[in-house]
């Protein structure tokens, strides 16, 4: 049998910029990875000024979008879902979202796609955000949303018109960006060179992290995958400039000062006992079918 890794993400481009290294080494290593979509982005506004493609994007960004990522799902070697719903944007000053977007819709209806998607790709791992979004837009606090729900509800003999009941053994939160990450860069650029002219950009550029958890359980060793990562962020290029903070830091001294993405074991079925190495730790491929039966251990 083969792992297999769902990771739930908000717009196209989250998959690039949370995770897409070790989605790539993953795949690398012989394991499926799926990265789902749960909007397309049409909310969004063009983030780099100058993007070849502006007149696409002016015209039909959500269309544009759609092109990037199915770049960025090439550059990954990853499969890719659509959950299919709208991009609800930030919420306006009284709270309110637009009708019919992705964090306007119960949850009881918004996750029955993915529910769907879960039993039929079957993953062992659920990557997803925190309870926070990782930041607070309202698709990424749906995005939890969703994936928490599935979680609870995929192996359950319940909606059996969305399939065949599916266990998920671990379930994940993306880490990527934490304060300990930031601290490592910053202090290996300071001790290479105190006068850098890079660290006043990148104390600014980091300083938001230091606020983001750092309860890391789980380190996956990705500098052999930073190319692919980079490769399809820059697919995104209406959202991420080339001159992005993102690429500021040399990835030789990433290597050296922080070659890792993280992320924090929430939840699992199986024995796996924390820190860790690999999100698959613990999980018995050979015993696929045991593992996802449909009630044991709910």
């Amino acid at each position: 049998m083969t792992l297999r890794l769902l990771a739930v993400h908000a717009h196209p481009d989250d998959e690039s910029s949370k995770g897409a290294a070790t989605y790539a080494s993953y795949r690398a290593a012989g394991a499926e990875v799926m990265v789902v979509s749960c909007t397309g982005g049409e909310a969004g506004d063009i983030l780099n000024p100058g993007l070849e493609s502006v007149y696409h994007a002016q015209r039909d960004l959500a269309g544009l979008r759609r092109v990037e990522m199915a770049a960025a799902q090439e550059i990954l070697g990853v499969e890719h879902r659509w959950l299919g719903y709208v991009d609800s944007g930030m919420a306006s000053e009284d709270g309110s979202l637009p009708v019919n977007s992705f964090a306007s819709i119960p949850v009881d209806i918004s996750s029955r796609p993915l529910l769907r998607i879960v039993r039929e790709f079957r993953p062992h791992v659920l990557v997803t955000y925190d309870e926070n979004g990782g930041y607070p837009h309202p698709d990424h606090i749906r995005s939890h949303d969703v994936s928490m729900r599935v979680w609870r509800e995929s192996g359950l003999a319940t909606h059996p018109e969305l399939g065949a009941p599916w266990r998920i053994s671990k379930l994940y939160y993306d880490r990527t960006m934490n304060g300990r990450r930031a601290d490592s860069l910053l202090q290996h650029i300071k001790a290479l060179d105190p006068e850098s002219p890079l660290l006043e950009r990148l104390e600014q550029m980091l300083a938001w992290m230091r606020d983001k958890p750092s309860n890391v359980t789980t380190q996956i060793q990705i500098d052999k995958f930073f190319d692919a990562r980079d490769s399809a962020l820059r697919s995104h290029a209406s959202q991420v400039a080339p001159d992005s903070g993102f690429f500021a830091i040399p990835r030789d001294v990433e290597a050296a000062a922080y070659p890792y993405d993280d992320f924090e074991l929430i939840d699992s079925r199986v024995d796996a006992p924390t820190p860790e190495t690999d999100l698959f730790a613990g999980v018995d491929e050979r015993n696929d079918d045991k593992q996802g039966s449909a009630e044991a251990g709910e």
